[in-house]
């Protein structure tokens, strides 16, 4: 089909959807538009898909989260046994990503797919180890990880907590493709959860336990227990989905005197202090070193949405703090690891260091790579 033919299909094919219809009536003399968001389909892989937020086939929207959603059903359904077993989801702060999960949840209710869905944002290594803790076959982040405010993307992660590899993500695709928009159907909410194909997770099923797994990572819990408090910790989540997650950790771990950088600290679809929520971009990290500085503090962390030590993902995780007086206490804080690992690491045998803020006086940052569980 032409770029034109594909435009008008939308047009009539949701029709009843007075948004997406007065959207792309609004480009319909634009070309460059027109060309870009019907010239292709929205691409799936091993990161899954990812795109601005906006009508059209090559465009992030409802309609081809239901498709991808359909999609991956389908392929899972090819295992029927293995598909009872469900699909966790989880979103973060950005626009249209709450809508997105539900939209995901029921769609996966309609194909039969039990979901489990969190009620509330949740960072993408706490989904990681939903997968594995609920045995489900599949889980599901709505996330354009560090992209601008404009995109959102979804992601889809195996039973093992990682992202899906190049033979599953192909035949998630093959299924996708044989998939019309308007085959999409979303199961009624409250048929969902009186069926039991519905069901909303958070602190007691998932949290609780994956704090408690974080925590037996930790090196020296007695020191920090004992000392945590003596260290001046400024924290800042950009925006995201780490904030809750992050402060309750270091608080059961002892690491109880932690102020938040306020401007940041609440969720913001539109990434409001900073450019673009990269936190390997050092514009984003402003605010936390102003504050720092003001409080004299030890360990600035920077977050990546990560918490330290998150034992999810199967793959190279990065935690990273600016320190001003690097010591046996920041190194405890800092190598949240499976102790001979964090200990290796400690002492410079695995793992990588960059310093960096050279200048007198100043702090350094320390980075460290490592592996997850």
């Amino acid at each position: 089909m032409t770029i034109r033919e594909n435009y008008e299909k939308w047009l009539t094919d949701f029709a009843a959807d007075e948004e997406t219809v007065r959207e792309l009536e609004s480009i319909r003399k634009n070309d460059q538009e027109l060309e870009d968001r019907f010239y292709t389909e929205l691409s799936f892989g091993t990161a899954g898909m990812r795109g601005v937020l906006g009508a059209g086939m090559n465009r992030m929207n409802k309609y081809n989260v239901r498709r991808a959603t359909k999609g991956l059903a389908g392929y899972l359904l090819e295992k029927p046994e293995e598909a009872k077993r469900g699909v966790v989801i989880a979103y973060d702060s950005r626009r249209c990503s709450a809508e997105f999960a539900k939209d995901t949840a029921l769609t996966l209710c309609a194909e039969g797919v039990p979901a489990f869905l969190f009620d509330a944002l949740r960072p993408v290594p706490i989904l990681s180890f939903a997968v594995r803790h609920l045995h489900a076959i599949a889980g599901i982040v709505i996330t354009a990880s560090h992209n601008p405010p404009q995109y959102n993307g979804y992601k889809v992660y195996g039973e093992d907590g990682a992202q899906v590899g190049p033979e599953i993500a192909e035949g998630i695709t093959r299924v996708i493709r044989a998939t019309e928009y308007t085959d999409c159907r979303l199961m009624n909410e409250d048929d969902a959860l009186r069926k039991g194909l519905l069901k909303y997770i958070g602190n007691r099923e998932v949290d609780d336990d994956y704090i408690a797994q974080v925590k037996t990572l930790s090196i020296n819990p007695e020191l920090l227990k004992n000392e945590g408090s003596k260290l001046n910790i400024v924290y800042t989540p950009l925006h995201g989905s780490g904030n809750v997650p992050v402060r309750r950790l270091l608080k059961e771990i002892g690491l109880t005197n932690v102020a938040v950088v306020k401007e940041q600290e609440m969720p913001d679809p539109n990434f409001s202090t900073i450019k673009v929520p990269n936190p390997e971009g050092p514009g984003a990290y402003e605010l936390q070193a102003r504050g720092g500085s003001r409080r004299q503090c030890d360990l600035r962390d920077r977050p990546g949405l990560r918490p330290a030590g998150g034992c999810c993902q199967g793959r190279a995780g990065r935690m990273a703090s600016a320190e001003r007086k690097p010591d046996r206490l920041c190194d405890a804080a800092l190598y949240s690891e499976q102790p001979e690992k964090g200990r290796q690491a400690a002492e410079g045998r695995r793992g990588r260091e960059e310093h960096r803020f050279h200048q007198p006086g100043q702090p350094y940052l320390r980075e460290l790579w490592c592996e997850h569980l």
